[in-house]
């Protein structure tokens, strides 16, 4: 009998083949948590989280979770499990700060603006049950047109690069730019809509706010921050269903390196944070410009502003997504996420109603709630084990113990 010869690269899948098939079925047992799980559900104590193929088979009681036999058994005993958080407004320069999300309990990044195509790659590779760094989901560049014409054409551009939404930017960065012009972002949001794509919009005043909704605007990435928000704001919001990311810690990136935090030196973030950012934090020259920086002072009250126009929309019933901005330079990744909570917090919110915005809500605004934003059967098994419970201090959620994606453990 001669024996069949297979070519060197042929014979090396035909070996992997077993691994590869034995990983897609791998079932993980995560038990002995306190499960708090994204719904409005109260959480569960000594629950069990039952994983297959990355996604989320049951999460419950342990008494109402069947373990079959064979599986992978995880104690969490003495923690506390919530959702992974879903940032809808941040940036994602390289692979690499997927990674930094990651290992701060940012299991999924809405980037909206400025990717690479080694990000535009990454998405592409995310639907897996091998992944153990946060997802990604893209905008290409960040429209500037100029005239009505030019605004389809750029938004043909990235249509053609498969976005997840369009971006816009309507700001005169406190007086000192030209802003788009209602006819130019108009003519932006008409295109992209009749191309399936949604718009994100950046802004800082009320009135653009409402002139944005009316022209048909899908997502306000940013908090209003000249004006409070008034009654026609919020019934135009909810008739449309528009959520609001209040993105404070943006505002916060303005003016704090005016001095040197008291957080760059906690351990937390130093684990993982840019170490050149902190030099130029630190930098005495830069910390004393801010200072004397007219802009970064009113950065400062628009903080406050921004506080309370969060509180008002909230209250009133305005979808809210946590986002935070994060990636250009000083807004340090996965970090100011967990500062981002507390500040949400302290606007006014309590510990339940930020974490929803942090996870379910800001997955529904998003429209990826199919996927992540719970820890419900059929969804990726995305999730952070902390020490202590998040809803009796929001704190908490920077006593991180583990953080898993797709039932895999992410290196910290």
């Amino acid at each position: 009998m001669t024996m069949r010869r297979f070519p060197i690269s042929t014979l090396s899948i035909l070996l992997a083949l077993p691994a590869a098939l034995a990983a897609q079925g791998v079932t993980k047992a995560f038990t002995g948590a306190t499960l708090i799980d994204g719904t409005d559900r109260a959480p569960v104590a000594n629950a069990t989280i039952l994983v297959r193929d990355g996604r989320v088979v049951s999460a419950g009681p342990a008494s109402q979770v069947t373990i079959p036999a064979g599986a992978e058994r995880v104690s969490l005993a003495g923690k506390t499990v919530i959702p992974g958080l879903v940032n809808a407004h941040g940036h994602v320069n390289v692979p690499a700060d997927l990674n930094t999300y990651a290992a701060y309990g940012v299991t999924t990044v809405y980037s909206l603006g400025g990717e690479p195509p080694s990000v535009f790659a990454a998405r592409a590779s995310q639907d897996t049950p091998s992944l153990d760094r946060a997802r990604v989901f893209v905008s290409g560049p960040v429209l500037t047109p100029i005239t009505p014409e030019e605004a389809r054409t750029m938004v043909a551009g990235v249509a053609a690069e498969k976005v997840d939404m369009v971006k816009i930017r309507v700001d005169d960065n406190l007086g000192t730019t030209a802003k788009m012009t209602p006819e130019v972002y108009r003519a932006v949001i008409d295109e992209a809509q009749k191309r399936g794509l949604r718009v994100a919009t950046h802004l800082f005043y009320l009135n653009d706010a409402k002139l944005l909704l009316e022209a048909g605007t899908d997502f306000v990435a940013h908090s209003v921050r000249d004006l409070p928000v008034d009654d026609a704001l919020i019934a135009a919001l909810k008739r449309r269903n528009v959520c609001v990311s209040p993105t404070l810690m943006r505002e916060v990136s303005t003016f704090v390196y005016e001095g040197t935090p008291a957080w760059m030196s906690d351990p937390l973030f130093l684990a993982h944070a840019n170490t050149e950012w902190i030099t130029q934090g630190k930098d005495p020259v830069r910390q004393e410009a801010l200072r004397n920086s007219t802009a970064a002072q009113r950065y400062k009250v628009a903080l406050g502003v921004a506080s309370v126009n969060l509180k008002r929309l909230s209250d009133a019933g305005v979808g809210i997504a946590m986002g935070t901005d994060t990636g250009p330079q000083g807004r340090f990744q996965g970090y100011f996420e967990l500062m981002e909570l507390e500040l949400m917090v302290k606007a006014g919110l309590t510990p339940r109603q930020v974490l929803h915005a942090a996870t379910r809500d800001a997955a529904k605004c998003m429209k990826i709630d199919a996927h992540v934003g719970t820890l419900e059967s059929g969804k990726w098994a995305d999730f952070v084990v902390l020490d202590a419970d998040p809803l009796v201090d929001i704190s908490n959620v920077r006593g991180i113990a583990s953080v898993w994606i797709a039932g895999n453990r992410v290196a910290r």
